[in-house]
């Protein structure tokens, strides 16, 4: 009897649709035209002898089995990278593909500077870099769509094997008319609680700060209404609170142009640790280590 099993594309098409809810978005991460992506899943459907999604003229539902499939598809194309990364690591390190995840509130800060020396020291290394949030970064690790994640910790990762690349300290930064008294060093109990602008919820930068402040009215009174520390700064600088910023921020020329003036925060612990992840028993851990001191190099 010839049994006949799913093609990797047609669970890769699978697996889009569940992640956009739409054929036409899931047909353009799939970098195919919506008609192919449409009919492979009605071949894997009839292959399946089974129904796994809904199609409505208003929606995209997943029917239960159809949801089991897909947890399965995921382990399925994540076991496939992962021998596809068996393979590549056996070569030279660092060298072909790799694709990392970094968040908004790292990436435009640490990577101008990292960059430009690894491209000159590791030349065949192609990293492809997608810029997400914490959450979504770590989606893509579990999903395979990254196979490693630069973040903030703490966050909760799951299991993941990690490096830790540095640690970033906290400023307060206000408007340059701050009052005369405030101290070179500001206390978390400097911090105005009725001025304080933060980013949104989904930046774990905002739950980094608050943590580093240990002040839980701050988290009930402050403003958290910025989508990226640029926004912030031009907040302060027209004179309509105080922020937060990490060093690496400042040190990449955050506050070029303003008037803003930032100041350490004297606090146990007031910093975040910057790490790099990566799934754990993942066959490049090695290569990822590696990386890891390419980064420590600043």
């Amino acid at each position: 009897m010839t049994v006949y099993h799913p093609t990797l594309k047609q669970l890769q098409y699978l697996v889009a649709l569940h992640e956009h809810g739409h054929f036409g978005r899931a047909a353009e991460a799939s970098f195919v035209s919506q008609s192919t992506l449409s009919a492979g899943l009605r071949d894997l459907e009839a292959l399946l002898g089974v129904t796994l999604v809904e199609r409505t003229k208003r929606a995209v539902r997943f029917t239960p089995l159809g949801e089991t499939v897909v947890a399965k598809a995921h382990r399925i194309l994540r076991e496939t990278e992962e021998l596809s990364e068996l393979v590549q690591s056996s070569g030279k390190p660092l060298s072909g593909e790799m694709r990392m995840s970094v968040i908004p509130t790292i990436a435009p800060f640490l990577l101008p500077r990292m960059l430009p020396r690894l491209r000159r020291e590791r030349p065949k290394l192609k990293l492809f870099l997608r810029e997400e949030p914490s959450q979504a970064a770590i989606d893509s690790l579990n999903h395979g769509r990254a196979d490693c994640v630069l973040l903030a910790l703490p966050y909760q990762t799951g299991e993941v094997e990690q490096e830790t690349i540095e640690l970033d300290a906290f400023f307060v930064a206000f408007p340059h008319d701050l009052p005369s008294d405030v101290p070179e060093e500001v206390t978390p109990a400097v911090i105005d609680e009725n001025r304080l602008l933060l980013l949104e919820d989904g930046h774990c930068l905002k739950d980094h700060a608050l943590a580093a402040c240990n002040r839980p009215e701050l988290r009930a009174s402050a403003t958290m209404i910025g989508t990226s520390l640029h926004t912030l700064v031009q907040m302060v600088d027209n004179g309509l609170g105080v922020t937060m910023l990490p060093e690496m921020a400042i040190d990449a020329g955050i506050l070029n142009g303003t008037n803003v003036v930032a100041r350490p925060l004297d606090a146990p612990h007031a910093n975040r640790e910057i790490a790099l992840i990566w799934r754990k028993g993942s066959p490049r851990g090695e290569e990822f280590r590696l990386l890891a001191d390419e980064l420590r190099k600043g």
